[in-house]
């Protein structure tokens, strides 16, 4: 990398957040850059990029100046994504946030915990004798798919294209490089169906998909934004969930003592998950609009610019979390970035986490130990996707 640090800001010349050298190395580029600097300036994509855990943590909780109106990296895709939680701004994104929180509350999902627990047990049972399995589509895709696309209440041939819609959408809010220039017509496939085709009588009545419809015909949302939400639940619904769970499976098996303290010790699977969460995080990077001028970490960002926050980096600040790079169940960093922070922290890290909470609770009951060989990444813009997570070794409980 290329830098000139003589005057403010600190700018790296040649460094594309989204190239695929810097999607394959995505964790050492970012520390690179935290240890650079608080702020880095990378003319190549016109981004200002913030580094630290406690600037980026403040930021998310500063919507005022740090807008949402511009989360992803491109114009075509902000503009398609007017109306969702994500990118709306406070006070209108109350109003849709409650709509998509009515089945999403801690009570809402208590309900489904023991359902979800059997869903889990059962799904590795299936995995536990065959010595060998996928991390990623069998472990995680299949047991996440399951669960989110029944919520959501799809019932018809749109449940087999939903994860490929919502990796192309991901894609999509990057930059338009290759990659988001390819995923806009595959995802335009999702918004043919959800904002043209899609009614309420095609959901299951009782999922959360019928319900938003509900509350639309209700007044509570405009009209329009019922089918906006639903792609916002498949996008940000199955397909981080699914990368956390690959990531999981990931680090427990390279990390074989911290596996045996887990299965010694269930009560730390919740910690284990927060440490999975900061220590890959599933969207490395998020985007926001500055509204006026700010001084962050020394340097004035100025009005109109798009900042990119590296979460990345911030879950691995040694200034935040002592020994950032050890992978530690113990920690239990329940501040992690990866869920975001204040208004527009997840809305579906309940589901997410007891998804997760579940399916690892089933894999260290019924699988005594297992082993990582290859790890096939798949190269994606926002999120980190998995093409194969080859598990072996795979020894049932007995």
């Amino acid at each position: 990398m290329t830098t000139r640090t003589g005057v403010r800001p600190v700018t790296v010349d040649d460094l594309d957040l989204f190239s695929d050298d810097v999607l394959r190395s995505t964790q050492a580029v970012q520390d690179e850059l935290r240890e650079l600097a608080p702020v880095v300036y990378l003319p190549a994509c016109e981004l200002w990029a913030i580094t630290r855990y406690d600037d980026i943590r403040s930021i998310l909780n500063d919507p005022a100046i740090f807008s949402s109106q511009k989360v992803a990296f491109n114009d075509r895709m902000n503009d398609i994504m007017v109306g969702t939680t994500i990118a709306t701004d406070p006070p209108d994104h109350k109003q849709l946030r409650d709509a998509l929180m009515e089945n999403l509350t801690p009570r809402a999902l208590r309900g489904l915990k023991a359902e979800m627990e059997a869903k889990g047990a059962a799904h590795v049972r299936g995995l536990a004798g065959r010595g060998a399995f996928d991390g990623h589509s069998d472990f995680a895709r299949d047991f996440v798919l399951s669960v989110v696309v029944d919520m959501i209440g799809v019932q018809g041939e749109e449940r087999d294209l939903l994860l490929v819609w919502a990796e192309a959408a991901l894609n999509a809010q990057g930059p338009l490089n290759e990659r988001g220039r390819a995923g806009l017509p595959v995802a335009g496939g999702m918004f043919a169906w959800t904002r043209g085709r899609l009614t309420a009588e095609d959901l299951r009545e009782g999922s959360l998909g019928r319900g938003i419809f509900a509350a639309a015909d209700r007044g509570e949302i405009p009209y329009e934004n019922r089918s906006i939400l639903i792609e916002q639940i498949v996008v940000a619904g199955m397909e981080t969930t699914i990368a956390a769970l690959g990531n999981a499976t990931i680090l427990l098996g390279r990390n074989p003592e911290q596996y045996r303290m887990l299965r010694e010790d269930a009560t730390l699977i919740a910690s284990a998950f927060a440490e999975v969460l900061r220590t890959m995080a599933p969207l490395p990077v998020i985007g926001r609009f500055v509204k006026d001028a700010v001084e962050v970490g020394g340097t004035v960002i100025p009005a109109g610019a798009q900042v990119a926050l590296l979460l990345s980096a911030g879950n691995h600040d040694p200034r935040h979390y002592k020994d950032p790079q050890m992978f530690d169940i113990t920690r239990n960093p329940t501040d992690h970035l990866s869920f975001g922070y204040g208004t527009h922290g997840c809305a579906g890290q309940g589901l997410a986490r007891m998804e997760s909470h579940a399916l690892i609770a089933a894999l260290v009951s019924q699988i005594k130990s297992f082993a990582v060989d290859e790890v096939t990444p798949r190269l994606n813009n926002i999120g980190r996707p998995y093409e194969r997570i080859a598990i072996v070794d795979v020894v049932a409980d007995s």
